[in-house]
């Protein structure tokens, strides 16, 4: 049987390796930020503690055969739940939150690594979810400035500017929608490999025409 020192070792190290993953999604003001990783991680430690010692008591019984995993195994597929609600689909199909809901994910196995007693697995996979979350997102965003494609939303009653840019040459357009709204003629283009310079020239010249009544721009 496990001693009460040992259980609360685990609690406040879980607790601790959750804290600092969560600061890090504090500082980007999503939703499950400290508080949230911290409590994934506890509960995460205290139902492997559970299920790994919570039923010593009936070991030994005659008929009573248990699987220690059989607990633990359920926070895999249960913390999907709370994954599910930091995932947002906006309205221009761009999907926020799944590295939070992965960082939740992440956060629920080091608990269970930590209520197991794997103290050194469960501080080195915190250490690295850190350099995936922090350190490694400035090289992500010069990569998805490079490859990401750019989308432009146009909503005007002129479709001969429309035309316009379709024949420009410069501009490369990936695909291209039209849509009807009250204010006008609604236009959703994606370039591939825009080159920002070439479209932020275009979007300040668009701007000045009296004809585009609402103009977006962005990957």
């Amino acid at each position: 049987m496990i001693s009460g020192s040992e259980i609360l070792i685990r609690l406040l190290l879980a607790s601790l390796f959750g804290a600092l993953i969560g600061l890090e999604r504090e500082r980007k003001n999503w939703t499950a930020g400290l508080r949230t990783h911290m409590m994934v991680c506890v509960a995460s430690s205290l139902i492997m503690i559970v299920s790994s010692f919570g039923f010593s008591d009936i070991l030994g019984t005659e008929h009573v055969a248990l699987d220690p995993s059989r607990v633990a195994a359920q926070v895999v597929s249960g913390i999907g739940f709370i994954g599910a609600g930091t995932i947002l689909f906006s309205r221009q199909g761009v999907v926020h939150g799944l590295t939070t809901a992965a960082g939740l994910w992440a956060v629920a196995a080091i608990g269970l690594a930590t209520g197991g007693g794997l103290y050194f697995a469960a501080g080195a996979t915190t250490i690295i979810a850190l350099i995936i979350l922090w350190a490694i997102k400035p090289f992500e965003r010069v990569f998805s400035r490079k490859f990401n494609k750019k989308s432009l939303k146009i909503v005007t009653g002129n479709a001969n500017l429309i035309k316009n840019l379709l024949e420009d040459d410069d501009l490369k357009v990936d695909t291209f929608s039209i849509d009807k709204s009250e204010e006008g003629i609604v236009f959703h283009m994606t370039f591939d490999k825009a080159d920002l310079k070439i479209l932020e020239a275009l979007v300040n010249e668009l701007k000045s025409d009296p004809a585009i009544k609402e103009i977006i721009w962005g990957e």
